[in-house]
């Protein structure tokens, strides 16, 4: 069975694979200071409840964005599978033309999503991956990653609301009945919540202006259910797109060698 491990900066994705077949999905909070056999502890919690157990595994693919979560998920696939994991960067990916200046500069996270973005809806597309950066990647025709624009994301733009002004209190995100907020916790939610609609909706209309091409719109990412349903500008919503796309890879390399 494979173990795919996505390290992202907030939350990490783990999913068990047996053939083609995704058997179980997990998240939890990223923590760059969870060692590797805390990581062990869990996740065979996790899996004995799904009847499965850590020996099973006899592969591990990971994509991280963190370098110190990336030490210990190493170190866990090297202590307790006796696998040297595939880690996913912009040298090892195969088939997929990186189309930036510095292509080592591309994100792991980034350029999963647009190999799962591709397979699934082909291209061009723009993949919107919300989570603590809001990144739109651009996929073109052919599968390449074409770059693309990173944002703060919606979490860290409420907290830096909360830090920066004292009155200001931390309130949740959610979509508000009204634009107009009629109270403090109101006005909060509707502006970071259609704040970053309209951002969303802008940076898509700007970036189909200055491409070739008609493209679809893929979201994914932690918070991509907040915005089901708040724009047209979103044509697909695929909340397994990374972890599907880190599985692909996977599939590459492994045909490869």
């Amino acid at each position: 069975m494979l173990l795919a491990i996505d390290v992202g900066n907030t939350n990490s994705v783990i999913a068990l694979y047996d053939g083609d077949r995704a058997l179980a999905t997990w998240r939890t909070s990223t923590s760059s200071s969870r060692t590797a056999d805390e990581y062990a502890v869990w996740l065979s919690q996790l899996m004995a409840m799904a009847n499965y157990k850590l020996s099973d595994i006899t592969d591990c693919v990971i994509s991280s964005v963190v370098p110190q979560s990336l030490f210990h998920v190493r170190n866990l696939s090297r202590r307790y599978f006796n696998r040297e994991p595939f880690v996913v960067s912009a040298d090892t990916i195969p088939g997929v033309d990186v189309r930036i200046a510095k292509p080592s500069e591309a994100g792991a996270d980034r350029l999963v999503n647009a190999v799962g973005a591709f397979v699934a809806y082909g291209g061009p597309l723009i993949v919107v991956d919300s989570g603590t950066a809001t990144n739109f990647d651009i996929v073109a025709a052919d599968g390449a990653f074409e770059g693309g624009v990173i944002a703060p994301g919606i979490n860290l733009s409420m907290q830096a609301l909360h830090d920066a002004a004292a009155q200001l209190p931390r309130v949740a995100i959610q979509k508000p009945p009204q634009v107009i907020g009629k109270d403090t916790v109101g006005a909060m939610q509707s502006g970071v919540f259609w704040g970053y609609v309209s951002l969303i909706e802008g940076l898509l209309a700007r970036i189909k202006a200055e491409y070739p091409a008609p493209m679809k719109v893929v979201a994914t990412g932690g918070v991509a259910s907040l915005f089901e349903g708040a724009t047209p500008s979103i044509d697909i919503f695929d909340h397994d797109l990374t972890i599907r796309g880190l599985f692909e890879v996977y599939k590459r390399v492994k045909a490869k060698r």
